[in-house]
């Protein structure tokens, strides 16, 4: 799969990752996670450095001294609406023995992006969640294609005004 990025859906301001299958035709798997990941990710995306590490820093930095490797990453499942993702680790320079650990998409995608790490979508769930795009041409002529600036400063807008109450079910 391919990252296109983080992307805000109006007009719930809610961040979407969203993936790209690597195929002719390709399907897209949106994921909607919460606003810290999706600032995590995006500020990988951009090589933005941050004063202090993040956590998800840390976890590349923790790989790394105990000689692991990320070797990739796969959406396993998709349950209850509720996306599953697994770390497939390895030790560096080894082709052997891999561990797979459990964890979120968000978190998954954005330790791989960290890592250099391909992404991978279980077939299961792109047929269930995954789609494809559709290019109409009325609606390129009716303008209502979104300038990825426009989407940036969305998300940018987003995350100064989010707030940890909005996060409480």
């Amino acid at each position: 799969m391919d990252l296109v990025g983080v992307r805000v859906e109006l007009p719930t301001n809610t961040p979407i990752l969203l993936l790209r299958e690597q195929a002719p035709n390709p399907r897209l798997l949106p994921i909607f996670i919460g606003a810290p990941e999706a600032t995590a990710i995006a500020l990988a995306l951009e090589g933005v450095e941050v004063p202090r590490p993040m956590t998800h820093d840390l976890i590349k930095v923790i790989l790394e001294h105990m000689g692991l490797a990320l070797r990739r990453v796969l959406v396993t499942e998709l349950r209850d609406k509720t996306f599953f993702a697994e770390l497939e680790l390895g030790e560096n320079g080894d082709k052997g023995e891999t561990r797979r650990v459990s964890c979120r998409p968000s978190d998954a995608v954005a330790v791989a992006v960290r890592c250099g790490a391909p992404i991978f979508a279980a077939e299961e769930v792109l047929a269930g969640a995954g789609y494809r795009e559709q290019r109409d041409v009325d609606d390129a002529d009716s303008g209502e294609t979104q300038d990825p600036d426009e989407v940036v400063e969305q998300f940018r807008e987003f995350i100064d005004t989010v707030r940890p109450e909005d996060f409480e079910s």
